[in-house]
């Protein structure tokens, strides 16, 4: 498409050119990503611009701009279009008439009201009005102008993505709200990260913790971190392992709902969690789904096992299948779309991967897998790119949509998740499923968003598992 070289090109007004009277314009209508933008570069949070139910209780009614978003606007005018490149901005006074609200259409305008011959400096009438023909911002500006004449191509302005990274968080506890918490055994919480996890979610209600550990090493990280624990039972355990065995007992006897690791490492709890005897084993092989929230993503997106099945076999991962719609439904996926992931699309002999996933393929329209629908092999791409599907020719009713994607392995699994995490900033939350109750597992590199939302799935799993809950 050809551009008229008016808009492709800037061109300035030397000083010799610009006439009193002469000026430029702008109409720009206020959208609330401008209102979201302007705090994320300026860092204003002021509530009456970013919190509607603050900004509604106000003489406002309502979010508003900030002052400062027309402020930049007037010089827009002045550095692009009149005087245009060139120009030095030397001051600005402004005074703020009216609220500029989101929908409302502002016109910018500035005008030459006079010229200094000695020093080159021009000073500009600035206005903008809304819809309504009323001054919301009136002042005036004073600029240096050059007496060269300067011609440059227009840049594009980069594309910006804004994203609410607390949004799904909130969803989240929106789902768990008005349910009553859910007593969990955290087990030898013995470190600041694990302690503080459980107290937070139990502030937030999704949890009555029963902190079963060593009770002296206990009290003493709670003093350490100035962490109150005194309204919380502590079950005293001589050891990890020793907490590990009691915890998993408290569960098997119904006295607990879930289970939260604290400071103990994986495999000493789920090696209790798993025993034949006086475990908590189910006809279902326990997994791990991760429940991250990634921004390029428009929805919540499973990913598993990254933590406990190294390298499943085909009935393994059929439950590890099972248990990651089972938290889909939890959490209010009716229909999961899950995707079994393989290297390639195709079904490839010496790859494992892509056998297993044509099985697991064939097993949900036998009926062996139920509950969601089941694609595969898909690659990574494929699962969560729609084009890539398109570019590749693949019809499928899970390709460029999938709610959950099944790794060939933990290894896979856990890269697909990290690398999410920090080269894409996803948010991730995880729990343990298959066993008698939830196991919810922390890392000591999760946020307090991370250990509480993990806490809201446990929550959520345990109301679907029992919906006639009412009480812990």
């Amino acid at each position: 498409m050809t551009h008229p070289a008016s808009i492709t090109m800037l061109e300035n007004h030397t000083f010799d050119e610009i006439r009193v009277g002469d000026g430029a314009h702008l109409i720009r209508t206020l959208k609330a990503e401008d209102i979201q933008l302007f705090a994320a570069m300026s860092g204003d949070v002021n509530p009456a611009h970013v919190d509607p139910e603050y900004a509604n209780a106000t003489q406002f009614h309502g979010v508003i701009a900030h002052g400062m978003w027309g402020a930049a606007l007037i010089s827009t005018v002045l550095g692009t279009e009149y005087p245009g490149p060139g120009a030095i901005y030397m001051g600005q006074t402004l005074r703020f008439m009216l609220p500029v609200h989101v929908g409302d259409t502002i016109d910018v305008r500035v005008t030459v009201t006079a010229k200094d011959d000695t020093n080159h400096h021009v000073t500009f009438d600035c206005r903008c009005t809304n819809q309504h023909g009323a001054d919301v911002i009136t002042g005036s500006a004073l600029i240096l102008a050059t007496t060269e004449k300067v011609r440059r191509t227009r840049i594009t302005p980069m594309q910006v993505r804004l994203t609410d990274p607390s949004l799904r968080y909130r969803q989240l506890l929106a789902l768990v709200e008005g349910l009553p918490p859910i007593t969990v055994a955290v087990v030898h919480p013995c470190s600041e990260e694990a302690l503080l996890g459980a107290i937070e979610a139990a502030e937030m209600g999704l949890i009555v913790p029963l902190l079963v550990g060593p009770e002296g090493k206990i009290r003493a990280v709670a003093a350490d971190a100035h962490i109150d624990i005194g309204e919380y039972r502590i079950v005293d355990a001589p050891h990890s392992h020793g907490a590990a065995a009691l915890a998993v007992k408290m569960a098997r006897y119904g006295e607990v709902k879930a289970l939260m690791k604290g400071s103990l490492h994986t495999d000493e709890l789920m090696a209790e969690v798993v025993k034949t005897v006086d475990g908590l084993r189910t006809e279902r092989r326990v997994s791990h789904v991760f429940a991250l929230d990634i921004p390029s993503y428009p929805k919540p997106l499973l990913i598993s096992d990254a933590a406990i099945n190294v390298e499943p076999d085909l009935d393994t991962k059929r439950d590890i299948v099972l248990n990651a719609i089972d938290l889909a439904h939890a959490i209010n996926i009716a229909q999961p779309k899950v995707a079994i992931l393989a290297a390639v699309e195709t079904v490839n002999a010496k790859m494992r991967s892509t056998i297993d996933a044509a099985a697991l393929r064939v097993m949900a329209s036998r009926g062996q897998i139920s509950g969601g629908i089941v694609d595969g092999p898909l690659a990574f791409d494929d699962a969560i790119s729609l084009q890539a599907a398109i570019d590749k020719g693949i019809v499928s009713p899970v390709a460029g949509q999938a709610d959950i994607l099944i790794a060939p392995d933990l290894e896979a699994a856990n890269m697909i998740v990290k690398q999410l995490q920090y080269l894409a900033d996803a948010r991730a939350a995880g729990v343990v499923l298959g066993a008698q109750v939830p196991v919810i597992l922390t890392s000591r590199a999760d946020d307090a968003n991370a250990r509480v939302a993990s806490c809201a799935l446990a929550l959520l799993l345990v109301k679907a598992t029992a919906p006639a809950l009412q009480g812990t």
